[in-house]
Protein backbone atom coordinates (compact mmCIF):
# COMPACT_ATOMS: atom_id res chain seq x y z
CA UNK A 1 0.00 0.00 0.00
CA UNK A 2 2.82 2.06 0.62
CA UNK A 3 4.53 2.23 -1.93
CA UNK A 4 1.89 2.01 -4.35
CA UNK A 5 0.78 5.09 -2.82
CA UNK A 6 4.19 6.90 -2.78
CA UNK A 7 3.96 6.89 1.10
CA UNK A 8 7.35 7.57 3.05
CA UNK A 9 8.23 4.38 5.24
CA UNK A 10 8.91 4.90 8.94
CA UNK A 11 10.45 1.48 10.30
CA UNK A 12 9.95 2.11 14.33
CA UNK A 13 10.88 -0.50 17.03
CA UNK A 14 8.59 0.01 19.89
CA UNK A 15 10.86 -1.18 22.46
CA UNK A 16 9.39 0.11 25.65
CA UNK A 17 8.26 -3.19 26.81
CA UNK A 18 11.49 -3.42 28.20
CA UNK A 19 11.48 -6.93 29.53
CA UNK A 20 9.84 -8.81 26.43
CA UNK A 21 12.87 -7.56 23.90
CA UNK A 22 15.40 -9.83 24.35
CA UNK A 23 18.61 -9.31 22.91
CA UNK A 24 19.38 -9.61 19.18
CA UNK A 25 15.30 -9.87 18.43
CA UNK A 26 16.08 -6.14 16.93
CA UNK A 27 18.52 -6.63 14.84
CA UNK A 28 16.79 -10.12 13.48
CA UNK A 29 13.58 -8.39 13.00
CA UNK A 30 15.30 -5.60 10.41
CA UNK A 31 17.19 -8.40 8.94
CA UNK A 32 14.54 -10.87 8.27
CA UNK A 33 12.38 -7.25 6.95
CA UNK A 34 15.18 -6.76 4.19
CA UNK A 35 15.12 -10.81 3.60
CA UNK A 36 11.70 -10.28 2.55
CA UNK A 37 12.30 -7.70 0.03
CA UNK A 38 11.10 -4.69 2.27
CA UNK A 39 12.84 -1.11 2.17
CA UNK A 40 12.12 2.17 4.63
CA UNK A 41 12.83 5.16 3.78
CA UNK A 42 13.98 6.36 7.81
CA UNK A 43 14.61 4.49 10.64
CA UNK A 44 15.22 2.21 12.30
CA UNK A 45 14.38 4.52 15.40
CA UNK A 46 14.11 2.76 18.37
CA UNK A 47 11.73 4.43 20.91
CA UNK A 48 14.14 4.04 24.21
CA UNK A 49 16.38 6.18 22.10
CA UNK A 50 14.58 9.37 23.56
CA UNK A 51 12.21 9.57 26.18
CA UNK A 52 11.69 13.45 26.68
CA UNK A 53 8.86 13.54 23.73
CA UNK A 54 6.57 11.39 26.11
CA UNK A 55 7.54 13.27 29.14
CA UNK A 56 6.53 16.26 27.51
CA UNK A 57 3.38 15.02 25.93
CA UNK A 58 2.71 13.91 29.51
CA UNK A 59 3.02 16.95 31.06
CA UNK A 60 0.73 18.61 28.39
CA UNK A 61 -2.05 16.42 29.65
CA UNK A 62 -1.22 16.50 33.33
CA UNK A 63 -1.85 20.30 32.70
CA UNK A 64 -4.94 19.81 31.64
CA UNK A 65 -5.74 17.73 34.49
CA UNK A 66 -6.43 14.86 32.00
CA UNK A 67 -3.91 12.20 33.86
CA UNK A 68 -3.42 11.02 37.38
CA UNK A 69 -1.06 8.66 39.10
CA UNK A 70 -3.23 5.17 40.08
CA UNK A 71 -1.79 1.63 41.60
CA UNK A 72 -3.39 -1.45 42.03
CA UNK A 73 -5.26 -3.17 45.15
CA UNK A 74 -6.41 -6.44 45.52
CA UNK A 75 -9.82 -5.26 44.58
CA UNK A 76 -8.54 -4.33 40.75
CA UNK A 77 -8.52 -7.61 39.22
CA UNK A 78 -5.79 -7.97 36.51
CA UNK A 79 -4.68 -4.11 36.72
CA UNK A 80 -1.33 -4.96 38.86
CA UNK A 81 -0.57 -7.06 35.52
CA UNK A 82 -1.64 -4.09 33.76
CA UNK A 83 0.34 -1.35 35.70
CA UNK A 84 3.21 -3.69 34.30
CA UNK A 85 2.84 -4.06 30.95
CA UNK A 86 0.96 -1.45 29.41
CA UNK A 87 4.13 -0.17 27.63
CA UNK A 88 2.82 -2.87 24.99
CA UNK A 89 0.46 -3.16 22.65
CA UNK A 90 -3.11 -4.53 23.80
CA UNK A 91 -2.96 -8.36 22.72
CA UNK A 92 -6.16 -10.64 23.07
CA UNK A 93 -6.60 -12.45 26.01
CA UNK A 94 -4.20 -9.71 27.72
CA UNK A 95 -6.09 -9.36 30.74
CA UNK A 96 -6.63 -5.30 30.76
CA UNK A 97 -8.95 -4.37 33.68
CA UNK A 98 -11.74 -2.01 33.00
CA UNK A 99 -10.80 0.96 35.21
CA UNK A 100 -13.75 3.15 36.29
CA UNK A 101 -13.93 6.96 36.27
CA UNK A 102 -14.99 6.93 39.95
CA UNK A 103 -11.67 5.46 41.12
CA UNK A 104 -10.26 9.03 40.06
CA UNK A 105 -8.86 11.04 42.66
CA UNK A 106 -10.96 13.68 44.05
CA UNK A 107 -7.49 16.03 43.34
CA UNK A 108 -5.73 16.37 40.01
CA UNK A 109 -2.13 16.39 40.07
CA UNK A 110 -0.13 19.74 38.43
CA UNK A 111 2.60 18.62 37.72
CA UNK A 112 4.75 15.74 36.50
CA UNK A 113 7.84 14.09 37.17
CA UNK A 114 9.18 11.24 35.62
CA UNK A 115 10.13 8.56 38.45
CA UNK A 116 8.38 10.87 41.44
CA UNK A 117 5.64 8.49 43.50
CA UNK A 118 3.11 11.09 43.15
CA UNK A 119 1.70 10.69 46.32
CA UNK A 120 2.67 6.80 46.82
CA UNK A 121 4.45 5.23 50.15
CA UNK A 122 7.78 5.31 49.73
CA UNK A 123 9.41 3.22 47.23
CA UNK A 124 5.98 2.79 45.60
CA UNK A 125 6.21 2.84 41.67
CA UNK A 126 2.37 4.38 40.70
CA UNK A 127 0.89 4.18 37.04
CA UNK A 128 -0.76 7.19 35.54
CA UNK A 129 -4.01 7.07 33.61
CA UNK A 130 -5.73 9.33 31.49
CA UNK A 131 -8.75 11.16 31.91
CA UNK A 132 -10.81 9.02 29.26
CA UNK A 133 -13.87 11.33 28.09
CA UNK A 134 -16.91 9.72 27.87
CA UNK A 135 -18.28 10.71 24.29
CA UNK A 136 -18.20 7.95 21.15
CA UNK A 137 -15.23 8.40 18.64
CA UNK A 138 -16.44 7.92 14.95
CA UNK A 139 -14.11 6.91 12.12
CA UNK A 140 -13.93 5.48 8.59
CA UNK A 141 -11.57 2.61 8.17
CA UNK A 142 -9.88 2.26 5.22
CA UNK A 143 -10.84 -1.28 5.26
CA UNK A 144 -13.38 -2.45 7.87
CA UNK A 145 -15.19 1.07 7.12
CA UNK A 146 -17.14 2.87 9.70
CA UNK A 147 -16.30 2.56 12.97
CA UNK A 148 -17.91 3.71 16.27
CA UNK A 149 -16.46 3.02 19.83
CA UNK A 150 -16.70 4.08 23.25
CA UNK A 151 -13.24 3.91 25.14
CA UNK A 152 -15.02 4.74 28.26
CA UNK A 153 -17.09 2.75 28.91
CA UNK A 154 -14.58 -0.34 27.42
CA UNK A 155 -11.49 0.13 28.74
CA UNK A 156 -12.04 3.32 31.06
CA UNK A 157 -9.00 5.38 32.40
CA UNK A 158 -6.51 3.85 30.45
CA UNK A 159 -2.66 3.71 31.18
CA UNK A 160 -0.42 6.56 30.02
CA UNK A 161 2.80 6.14 31.87
CA UNK A 162 3.62 2.30 33.37
CA UNK A 163 5.27 1.92 37.03
CA UNK A 164 8.64 0.98 35.04
CA UNK A 165 8.66 5.01 34.57
CA UNK A 166 8.42 4.53 30.46
CA UNK A 167 4.89 5.50 28.41
CA UNK A 168 2.84 3.14 27.70
CA UNK A 169 2.04 1.96 23.87
CA UNK A 170 -1.14 4.32 23.59
CA UNK A 171 0.91 7.09 24.29
CA UNK A 172 4.35 6.41 22.85
CA UNK A 173 2.38 5.24 19.77
CA UNK A 174 0.51 8.76 18.89
CA UNK A 175 3.76 10.57 20.24
CA UNK A 176 5.53 9.01 17.62
CA UNK A 177 3.23 9.01 14.90
CA UNK A 178 2.89 12.98 15.21
CA UNK A 179 6.66 13.05 15.65
CA UNK A 180 7.08 11.32 12.64
CA UNK A 181 4.61 12.96 10.58
CA UNK A 182 2.36 9.56 9.87
CA UNK A 183 -0.87 10.23 7.88
CA UNK A 184 -1.51 6.29 6.79
CA UNK A 185 -1.37 3.68 10.25
CA UNK A 186 -2.11 0.07 8.74
CA UNK A 187 -1.92 -2.92 11.29
CA UNK A 188 -3.48 -5.92 12.78
CA UNK A 189 -7.50 -5.52 13.28
CA UNK A 190 -6.50 -6.80 17.21
CA UNK A 191 -5.52 -3.11 17.36
CA UNK A 192 -8.67 -1.63 15.63
CA UNK A 193 -10.45 -0.62 19.42
CA UNK A 194 -7.13 1.17 20.31
CA UNK A 195 -7.40 3.30 17.20
CA UNK A 196 -10.33 5.22 19.10
CA UNK A 197 -8.04 5.83 22.05
CA UNK A 198 -5.71 7.06 20.59
CA UNK A 199 -7.63 9.59 18.60
CA UNK A 200 -8.83 10.96 22.30
CA UNK A 201 -5.26 11.12 22.69
CA UNK A 202 -4.21 12.99 19.67
CA UNK A 203 -7.28 15.49 19.99
CA UNK A 204 -6.24 16.76 23.74
CA UNK A 205 -2.34 16.96 23.29
CA UNK A 206 -3.35 19.51 20.05
CA UNK A 207 -2.13 17.76 17.07
CA UNK A 208 -4.68 18.28 14.71
CA UNK A 209 -5.73 15.61 12.25
CA UNK A 210 -4.87 12.15 13.13
CA UNK A 211 -3.52 9.86 10.93
CA UNK A 212 -6.39 7.30 8.34
CA UNK A 213 -6.80 4.12 9.69
CA UNK A 214 -6.33 0.79 7.72
CA UNK A 215 -6.69 -2.54 10.29
CA UNK A 216 -6.15 -5.78 8.09
CA UNK A 217 -7.50 -9.18 9.71
CA UNK A 218 -4.61 -10.78 11.80
CA UNK A 219 -2.96 -14.09 11.22
CA UNK A 220 -4.62 -16.48 13.89
CA UNK A 221 -3.97 -20.07 14.33
CA UNK A 222 -6.37 -23.06 13.89
CA UNK A 223 -8.06 -22.58 16.82
CA UNK A 224 -9.06 -18.96 16.04
CA UNK A 225 -6.63 -17.14 18.25
CA UNK A 226 -3.91 -14.95 17.53
CA UNK A 227 -1.16 -17.08 16.31
CA UNK A 228 1.32 -17.59 18.84
CA UNK A 229 3.74 -19.83 20.37
CA UNK A 230 1.15 -22.58 21.68
CA UNK A 231 0.55 -22.83 17.81
CA UNK A 232 3.80 -24.47 17.49
CA UNK A 233 6.92 -22.36 16.48
CA UNK A 234 6.15 -20.19 13.42
CA UNK A 235 8.75 -18.08 13.58
CA UNK A 236 9.93 -16.47 10.18
CA UNK A 237 13.45 -17.04 10.84
CA UNK A 238 12.88 -20.98 11.97
CA UNK A 239 11.56 -21.14 8.33
CA UNK A 240 14.64 -19.22 7.09
CA UNK A 241 16.86 -21.82 8.89
CA UNK A 242 15.11 -24.88 7.80
CA UNK A 243 15.39 -23.38 3.75
CA UNK A 244 12.08 -22.19 3.29
CA UNK A 245 12.41 -19.35 0.58
CA UNK A 246 11.30 -15.83 0.77
CA UNK A 247 9.32 -16.73 -2.10
CA UNK A 248 7.34 -19.49 -1.05
CA UNK A 249 6.64 -17.07 2.19
CA UNK A 250 5.59 -14.33 0.00
CA UNK A 251 3.71 -16.67 -1.92
CA UNK A 252 1.42 -17.36 0.97
CA UNK A 253 0.84 -14.04 2.05
CA UNK A 254 -0.25 -13.03 -1.57
CA UNK A 255 -2.94 -16.48 -1.18
CA UNK A 256 -4.14 -15.04 1.76
CA UNK A 257 -4.60 -11.56 0.12
CA UNK A 258 -6.53 -13.11 -2.38
CA UNK A 259 -4.22 -12.43 -5.59
CA UNK A 260 -3.67 -16.38 -5.75
CA UNK A 261 -6.20 -18.64 -6.23
CA UNK A 262 -4.27 -21.38 -4.43
CA UNK A 263 -1.30 -21.59 -2.18
CA UNK A 264 0.94 -23.49 -4.96
CA UNK A 265 2.24 -20.35 -5.82
CA UNK A 266 5.54 -18.82 -5.06
CA UNK A 267 6.28 -14.96 -5.93
CA UNK A 268 8.72 -12.46 -5.03
CA UNK A 269 8.33 -8.51 -3.84
CA UNK A 270 8.45 -7.17 -6.57
CA UNK A 271 5.91 -8.98 -8.04
CA UNK A 272 3.33 -8.60 -5.18
CA UNK A 273 4.30 -4.92 -5.14
CA UNK A 274 2.45 -4.69 -8.25
CA UNK A 275 -0.03 -7.36 -8.39
CA UNK A 276 -1.47 -6.27 -4.46
CA UNK A 277 -4.97 -4.98 -4.03
CA UNK A 278 -6.68 -4.16 -1.08
CA UNK A 279 -10.16 -4.99 -2.94
CA UNK A 280 -9.43 -8.57 -3.23
CA UNK A 281 -8.50 -9.11 0.39
CA UNK A 282 -11.68 -11.21 2.35
CA UNK A 283 -12.86 -9.74 5.97
CA UNK A 284 -12.17 -12.72 7.17
CA UNK A 285 -9.43 -13.62 9.96
CA UNK A 286 -6.52 -15.32 7.84
CA UNK A 287 -5.96 -18.90 9.64
CA UNK A 288 -2.52 -20.04 9.23
CA UNK A 289 -3.05 -23.77 8.68
CA UNK A 290 -1.67 -27.03 8.54
CA UNK A 291 -2.10 -27.53 4.84
CA UNK A 292 -0.07 -23.93 4.75
CA UNK A 293 2.86 -25.17 7.05
CA UNK A 294 2.92 -28.09 4.56
CA UNK A 295 3.23 -26.44 1.80
CA UNK A 296 5.89 -23.94 3.13
CA UNK A 297 8.22 -27.02 4.34
CA UNK A 298 7.09 -28.81 1.26
CA UNK A 299 10.47 -29.72 -1.04
CA UNK A 300 10.39 -28.83 -4.56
Amino acid sequence: MARQQGWRVVLRIEDLDTPRVKPGVIDLTVDLLAWLGMDWDEGPQLQSDDLEPYVVAMRSLVAKRLAYPTRATRTDIGSERELESGASAPQEGSGEAFFAASKRPAEMPREFEVGANSGGSEGERQAWRFVCPAREVEFRDRFCGVQRHTPASTVGDFILWTKRHQPAYQLAVVVDDHRNGITDVVRGDDLLDSAARQMLLWEELGYGRPPEQCHLPLVRGSDGRRLAKRHGDTRLDQYRAGGVTRERVIGLVAFWCGMLGTRRGEMDAGEFLDRFSLDRMSRDPVVFSMEDEAWLRARR
